[in-house]
């Protein structure tokens, strides 16, 4: 029941829904006219997307949102501040669409949703920068222009990254997208899809939870009995009371203290080496005992010849500790 909760709290957060989410023909699409252009260029090229052109007035009831979300909700602040600042100011700097790929006389956002729902709130028309874009070049734009206004915590860009490879896209495109090495995307991907959707979207952005934060959190999710206790201390009054930074940090506290800690392998004991010298360093020996085995190694004027004897007389020497042992002489 705690789950199912949950999953009614965050459905019914008034938050934009991506346009055909989850339909397999927008990777489609962008695949195949990846072909014709480089990631390279086609990364390079939505640097350039705003310059020189035409700013036009649109209604906003007129425009859907992005076929992959790239924010979390639980940004009110942030969202009220804006609108404030447009509310007096105007809106200074234009957003980015593209004709929608399957609805005529419609558009699509690339970036700037939330100066579209500014729009929509204010009754006003969205000041817009309209190309013709396909997906591919759609997500570069999207997740770069993000990238560069600093503006998307760790965990959205994870959760970002997991919506394009849901998709379909390729590393490749996802990497340009978010301006990361193949290392760091891998790493992202494997918080966003260890820790389960609906805690990221009950947590919420978290934007001063770094990195290695939510790492330490997905070893935590890791363990199917944690995910039970975070879906019951996410659906407390105590836990939606705080802002989202404070959600993880209640969330990350109480699991670790009620759950099971991520087991850590036994550090294996090696026994220190010891040295050996005999003949007036004519044989000099390291030997040492690591686990169940056990090394002699040989050095100087007489490593060669006694390394033979030993190997030679083996039979011999191990039938005397065998008699040994036994307690005779």
């Amino acid at each position: 029941m705690a789950r199912k909760d949950l999953l009614k709290s965050v459905i019914g957060q008034p938050t934009d829904t991506p346009s055909g989410a989850g339909r397999s023909s927008y990777a489609m699409r962008g695949a195949s006219k990846s072909m014709k252009v480089s990631i390279d260029s086609l990364a390079e090229n939505s640097k350039r997307l705003m310059e020189g052109e035409t700013i036009v007035e649109i209604d906003p009831g007129l425009v859907d949102v992005s076929f992959v979300s790239d924010r979390l909700s639980g940004d009110d602040d942030a969202f009220d501040d804006l609108k404030a600042s447009i509310a007096a100011s105007g809106q200074d700097t234009p957003v980015l669409l593209r004709p929608h790929p399957d609805t005529p006389d419609r558009y699509m956002v690339v970036f700037g949703h939330r100066r579209v729902r500014v729009a929509r709130d204010l009754g006003r028309p969205v000041r817009a920068v309209v190309k013709d874009l396909d997906d591919v070049g759609h997500v570069l734009a999207q997740g770069q222009e993000n990238t560069a206004r600093a503006d998307l915590s760790f965990i959205e860009k994870a959760q970002f990254a997991k919506n394009l490879a849901d998709l379909g896209q390729g590393r490749e495109v996802i990497q340009q997208a978010l301006t990361v090495d193949a290392s760091r995307l891998s790493r992202m991907l494997s918080v966003a899809q260890t820790v389960p959707p609906v805690i990221v979207q009950a947590i919420g952005p978290a934007k001063q939870i770094g990195r290695d934060r939510w790492e330490e959190f997905k070893k935590l999710m890791a363990d199917p009995a944690n995910e039970g206790i975070a879906y019951r201390i996410a659906n407390s009054d105590a836990f939606r009371a705080l802002d989202s930074d404070m959600r993880f940090e209640m969330i990350q506290t109480k699991v670790a203290e009620a759950g099971t800690l991520p087991k850590r392998k036994r550090a294996r004991t090696v026994a220190p080496k010891r040295t050996w010298t005999a003949g007036e360093g004519r044989i000099k020996g390291v030997v040492g005992r690591s686990g169940r085995a056990y090394s002699i190694s040989l050095t100087a004027q007489d490593a060669a010849a006694f390394g033979d004897y030993l190997a030679e007389n083996l039979d011999q020497l191990y039938a005397d500790f065998r008699k040994k042992a036994r307690g005779g002489f």
